[in-house]
């Protein structure tokens, strides 16, 4: 046995061998190596009421306390981060509702601002330049208009923002430069203008209806009771992932357990604060589970495509604004347009 043979067998006995040069090829070990571009991106590994799926319990995703990091949970987050800005939220927006409910469209208007800001950020940062003036002023007045125009302000503010956005888009760098990338950045603003203010008008909508404030805290619960029921059983025994591709750690387990949560949420909530038939309470929690679980992944796809764990850092253990609206968004609509049609 040659020298060069020996060093390198008591390197490898070591730990720091150099794999040998198989031109690329990777030898065949029979585990599955997950997708890099995901790397990161996933909105499930948010910590409680991150996604009504829930996360798939198991090892993947348990290291994320060690080398000095916060203590995470299965999920991935600082749990106790993650609780306590969501009981500081949850208290906060309960106080408001029951006690002065139209400060909460002042409420959703901040949000939406900061929301449509880390989206927009994000999207710059990947080389998409959506105009944000147009889509911040616009947002405010898509929200701000509901309030005395009703869905007709909503609907004009919003076809107004949208031609304003096409327009500045348009003529953003001067009357005499040709625009780059015209038709995707328009497209992906006016989704934004949709994803954000369009569909969290539908909560102030909502808020205007004479039991407006028991309607909003009802649809509020519900989601809250989907993103608990998925992350329980998702941690508990979540094994048969729901949409890999999309938002990995998301099993069928999580989406039973969102399921079941959500429709005694919507049973007692809609027998107990709206005094109206449980049927409906069934309906609408069916109806939540699916869109607020459909909104999670829309956000899980959006942050994979754009490299990102979270839209943004401004809540401890959760990430930014945007990364707990992404289900109370989509299901927002759903909950006004349930609730206006059958009650």
């Amino acid at each position: 046995m040659s020298d060069g043979t020996i060093v390198a067998e008591e390197t490898a006995a070591a730990g720091n061998a150099t794999p040998p040069d198989t031109g690329g090829a990777m030898p065949d070990s029979g585990v599955v190596v997950p997708d890099s571009s995901a790397a990161g991106a996933d909105s499930s590994l948010a910590g409680p009421g991150s996604g009504a799926a829930g996360p798939i319990s198991g090892p993947a995703g348990q290291d994320a306390g060690r080398n000095g990091a916060a203590p995470a949970s299965k999920a991935g987050r600082n749990l106790p981060a993650a609780l306590a800005v969501g009981c500081a939220l949850g208290f906060s927006l309960i106080a408001i509702l029951l006690w002065a409910p139209k400060v909460l469209i002042g409420v959703i208007a901040v949000a939406i601002a900061v929301a449509t800001w880390e989206v927009a950020k994000r999207l710059r940062e990947a080389d998409v330049l959506v105009p944000r003036i147009p889509l911040l002023v616009g947002g405010q007045a898509i929200i701000w208009l509901a309030w005395p125009s009703g869905p007709q302000g909503v609907l004009g503010a919003f076809g107004a923002t949208a031609l304003s956005v096409m327009i500045w888009r348009l003529f953003d760098h001067g009357l005499s430069a040709t625009p780059r990338n015209y038709l995707r950045d328009t497209a992906i603003a006016i989704f934004t203008l949709s994803w954000i203010p369009l569909l969290a008008a539908f909560a102030v909508l909502m808020l205007l209806e004479h039991d407006g404030n028991l309607r909003v805290l009802t649809f509020m619960i519900l989601v809250v009771c989907s993103d608990v029921g998925g992350y329980v059983a998702g941690v508990l025994f979540g094994k048969h992932p729901m949409v890999p591709h999309i938002s990995p750690k998301k099993s069928w387990e999580g989406f039973g357990g969102s399921l079941v949560f959500c429709v005694i949420g919507g049973l007692l909530t809609v027998t107990l604060l709206l005094q109206a038939n449980s049927m409906i309470g069934v309906l609408l929690g069916v109806a939540l589970v699916l869109v607020a679980t459909s909104g999670d992944l829309i956000e899980s796809q959006v942050k994979r495509e754009l490299g990102i764990k979270d839209m943004g850092t401004l809540l401890p253990g959760h990430g930014g604004i945007m990364d707990r609206l992404d289900s109370m968004l989509p299901s927002a609509f759903v909950a006004w347009l349930v609730l206006t049609a059958l009650l």
